[in-house]
């Protein structure tokens, strides 16, 4: 992993329709959210029209060492609910109790993004020029239907 202040590294969703209905209509998955402010961390997060705004549906999850050797992040994606893993164990949970667009976003196509971003707001909006350069070193991503 990446580390540092401003490091951003991510692997997550978009909706395909992504550019007929919008962000955050189209939903998005987080699996992995990693930010350099806050060491030892992982974010796993959900955005739907319904909480984009608040994101209450997330997670920050301790995962002291999160930043040495590789890790497996992971989602088993039903059509009622998604678990979100870190080497084999469950972080997180989302099963909204009503599925509708706002809500559940997510019976539909996704593309997969594996990012490294610097800055942002989430992020930080400080980046300390002296961490570069960085990599970002991902073994494989493998989707299972």
């Amino acid at each position: 992993m990446p580390v540092g202040q401003g490091i951003w590294p991510a692997f997550w969703m978009l909706g395909a329709n992504i550019d007929e209905i919008h962000w955050p209509k189209a939903g998005e998955i987080d699996i992995l959210e990693y930010i350099g402010r806050d060491p030892g961390m992982v974010y796993t997060t959900l955005h739907t029209q319904d909480s984009h705004g608040n994101t209450i549906n997330t997670k920050r999850t301790p995962y002291p060492n999160i930043e040495e050797g590789y890790h497996i992040f992971a989602i088993e994606w039903t059509k009622d609910k998604m678990d979100f893993f870190v080497d084999k164990t469950l972080v997180y949970t989302f099963n909204p109790p009503v599925k509708n667009e706002d809500t559940w976003p997510f019976d539909k196509p996704f593309y997969i993004i594996v990012n490294l971003a610097v800055g942002g707001n989430f992020g930080g909006p400080e980046v300390d020029d002296k961490i570069f350069p960085q990599k970002y070193y991902v073994d494989y991503v493998r989707v299972y239907q």
